[in-house]
């Protein structure tokens, strides 16, 4: 067992130990990550840990280089849809300062009134874009939010999952996530 799997079926990490483990996974190329992924927490203590299962993320979408939906949330009626990063980002940012003292903002009533909400949010356009970047020695796929100040980097984990790093400015610890490949059919 890998010290990502140990790690991933422990529930939680340190961010130390999760740094550890993404430096020492594979990078990837921008093409490995076309396609849908399903995303999932890394807990590591970061005060954002769990806030965007509690919203009812789905995962990521990416299309071409230029073509990323970087928050595709679930519907209340099991669908699917993209949400606009510059319309909820800003709130998560103060989120970020917020959570620690008040937690009930990841509690499931709030998760199901952003589901309503959520045609308010909606956008069919293209939200980011995929390069590849150098974070801590090695150049991986990296999505680029094209207007909010964060870049997510991606590490391979095995040929259908990816552990990913959020470096969001003015925020000093990084949040972490899985993607796992959604294979057609399967």
């Amino acid at each position: 067992m890998t010290t990502f799997s140990m790690a991933l079926n422990a529930g939680k990490t340190s961010t130390e130990e999760a740094l550890a483990i993404f430096d020492s996974l594979e990078p990837v190329d921008t093409s490995f990550m076309l396609g849908a992924w399903k995303g999932a927490g890394f807990p590591t203590g970061h005060s954002l840990d769990g806030l965007l299962e509690a919203y009812h993320w789905h995962g990521k979408r990416f299309e071409s280089m230029e073509d990323v939906h970087p928050l595709v949330f679930s519907t209340l009626h099991g669908r699917t849809t993209c949400v606009n990063p510059i319309l909820v980002m800003p709130v998560i940012g103060m989120l970020n300062r917020l959570l620690p003292r008040l937690p009930f903002l990841k509690s499931r009533f709030l998760g199901r009134t952003f589901q309503v909400c959520l045609p308010l949010f909606t956008t069919r356009r293209s939200q980011a874009r995929l390069r590849l970047t150098s974070y801590h020695g090695k150049s991986s796929a990296t999505m680029i939010y094209d207007n909010f100040p964060a870049n997510d980097m991606f590490r391979k984990a095995d040929e259908n999952t990816v552990l990913g790093l959020m470096d969001l400015k003015g925020v000093k610890q990084p949040l972490f996530f899985v993607l796992h490949r959604e294979l057609i059919g399967g």
